[in-house]
């Protein structure tokens, strides 16, 4: 497995010299630098799913493999930002209470393991720990930060189906710079038993592209041109918890679709949007006091854009990243191709209404 590269110097992100008249792409360094810690997170899960996850873990619904993975994902990203962009802070949704003291350590010293196995340079557990506590910060309007989602889709994960490393890089409140890793995704999923693992990044107005996870040329992406409803497709949550099912039939019924919906874990449903896998994703609201996480979004929501779809709340009002940790500003998330957006947004908010949840 290739060790970890924690600094990323320009030649690497392709600069240029003084001599040429060519400047510095915009964010060129930062989405070089998200790439490469992605895509080391992204080995780390791979690694920790091979080395602790097993039937016997399934059956006991044992998550201690994904906590592992979920700490370890985190110091790797968090130290490669660190490294690179030293006054960035950053938005994670973990914390190392969890691996602190005497009732941390059999837990602690798995993540210490993990981490000390993928990277060029050993890190001290105190290093881990303070890598993993970077993502402490508490957002806001203005300034630079990052917002990472380790393993975004648990249970996918410890089912070895779908989940995402999700880092975005959001600048005075909106999102700039997003990067996937979907270590499970299909290439192709007209072939579904094919090869597995996706990169996907977009950067403010320069296209969403998909690479090969491990390397390979980056191809542009673009969500669907379908323009009728009928001939959409809905991209899922497996989880119930994460979706109602039942609203989704609904909206289903008034948009004419018959299509078996595409369900799966994490963002890579935003991923299965940007490349035109499916036209619709939907995370209607669960329950009155539930608040979307920025970390959840991020990545997902610039991709969708770049690859000319469109997101917004479940009233059409974009996502606002502004307002801290959490989308408070915003209830529920609606993301489709350009085309048909607009219909389906009439449609959740019909189905909403009937149900006083609006």
């Amino acid at each position: 497995m290739p060790k970890l590269n924690c600094n990323i110097t320009l030649p690497f992100v392709r600069a240029y010299s003084s001599s040429s008249s060519s400047p510095v792409a915009y964010l060129d360094k930062e989405r070089a630098v998200a790439i490469e810690a992605v895509e080391q997170a992204s080995r780390v899960c791979q690694a920790v799913f091979k080395r602790l996850v097993n039937e016997e873990t399934l059956t006991k619904k044992d998550k201690s493999p994904v906590t592992v993975a979920d700490f370890s994902a985190q110091a790797v990203v968090n130290s490669i930002l660190e490294q690179n962009f030293p006054n960035d802070p950053v938005v994670g949704e973990e914390d190392s209470k969890d691996l602190k003291g005497d009732e941390g350590k059999v837990l602690r010293e798995k993540v210490v393991d993990l981490v000390n196995a993928n990277v060029e340079q050993p890190m001290s557990t105190d290093g881990i720990l303070r890598a993993i506590d970077r993502g402490q910060y508490a957002g806001g309007a203005t300034g630079r930060h990052w917002t990472l989602d380790p393993i975004d889709g648990t249970k996918g994960f410890l089912r070895g189906e779908q989940f995402a490393v999700c880092l975005a890089l959001i600048v005075d409140g909106k999102v700039r710079l997003g990067v996937l890793g979907c270590p499970n995704l299909p290439w192709d999923m007209s072939k579904l038993d094919g090869e597995r693992g996706v990169l996907m990044v977009a950067v403010e107005g320069q296209g969403a592209f998909q690479r090969k996870l491990g390397g390979g040329d980056e191809l542009p992406i673009s969500a669907s041109s379908v323009s009728d409803t009928k001939d959409a497709t809905f991209c899922e949550s497996v989880e119930s918890g994460h979706a109602n099912h039942g609203d989704n039939a609904n909206i289903a019924r008034l948009l004419g679709i018959t299509r078996p919906s595409v369900r799966m874990d994490s963002q890579c449903k935003y991923a299965a949007v940007a490349r035109g896998d499916a036209e619709i994703y939907l995370r209607l609201p669960v329950s009155d006091t539930y608040v979307e996480k920025i970390w959840d979004h991020g990545a997902g929501n610039i991709i969708i854009h770049e690859s000319g779809g469109r997101v917004s709340d479940i009233h059409g009002k974009p996502l606002d990243f502004s307002c801290g940790r959490t989308l408070s500003a915003n209830k529920g998330v609606v993301a489709a191709n350009a085309s048909i957006f607009d219909a389906v947004i009439a449609a959740v908010r019909d189905t909403l209404e009937n149900k006083n949840k609006l």
